[in-house]
């Protein structure tokens, strides 16, 4: 029972209180760059989850049986973009092939993955916080949920921003970093309920 309510704190902290974009900051360059307007920063979500889950499943294999074995730690980083990297491109191709219409849908959005820090972010902690295979993935669903929220929320703000009556000045990047930190401040207020969910289940 205990396991199973970890998992439920697992989605609830990686989706709100350590949203990974605005609380750990990592993938601020999409989120910034592809949340100008709704369907893009959707699409972008979807990619990274379906990056983000076989990702995890993979260097969580490649962690345990490969580098722990053979005591190559050292190597965990550069192992793990070469494996993101060599994953987008195979995912891609299969998309492409077995799923067009898919494949179609995730556009221009796959390719830009590889480059999206909040992959290799991931990967890696799911390796430092000694998760089994069953709560990296949940992480790293919960993580890529968490991520797809922030876009959403980001884009239907700037959409919305983009009608209204701004000064000069102000239009574009400037107010984007502006209601990025207010939204940032917002998902602070899920600061600690965690520690309180944990108290309350008595875990």
């Amino acid at each position: 029972m205990d396991y199973i309510l970890n998992l439920f704190l697992i989605v609830i902290t990686a989706i709100f209180v350590n949203n990974i974009v605005l609380a750990q900051f990592l993938g601020i360059c999409p989120f910034l760059g592809v949340s100008k307007k709704m369907d893009t920063a959707s699409g972008m979500g979807m990619a990274v989850t379906a990056v983000l889950v076989v990702a995890t499943l993979v260097t969580f294999i490649i962690q345990k049986y490969v580098l722990v074995a053979f005591g190559l730690e050292y190597l965990q980083t550069i192992v793990f973009i070469l494996v993101i990297a060599s994953l987008v491109q195979m995912i891609e191709i299969i998309l492409k092939h077995s799923m067009p219409s898919l494949y179609q849908a995730l556009g221009v959005f796959l390719p830009l993955i590889t480059t999206n820090c909040c992959i290799l972010g991931v990967t890696i902690l799911v390796a430092q916080k000694e998760y089994d295979l069953l709560q990296g993935l949940i992480y790293s669903m919960a993580t890529a949920l968490g991520f797809w929220l922030a876009m959403v929320v980001f884009a239907g703000m700037r959409e919305q921003l983009a009608m209204a009556d701004t000064p000069k000045a102000m239009r574009g990047t400037p107010l984007a970093l502006i209601t990025a930190g207010l939204l940032a401040m917002a998902f602070m207020g899920f600061s600690g309920v965690d520690v309180g969910l944990r108290a309350m289940l008595g875990i």
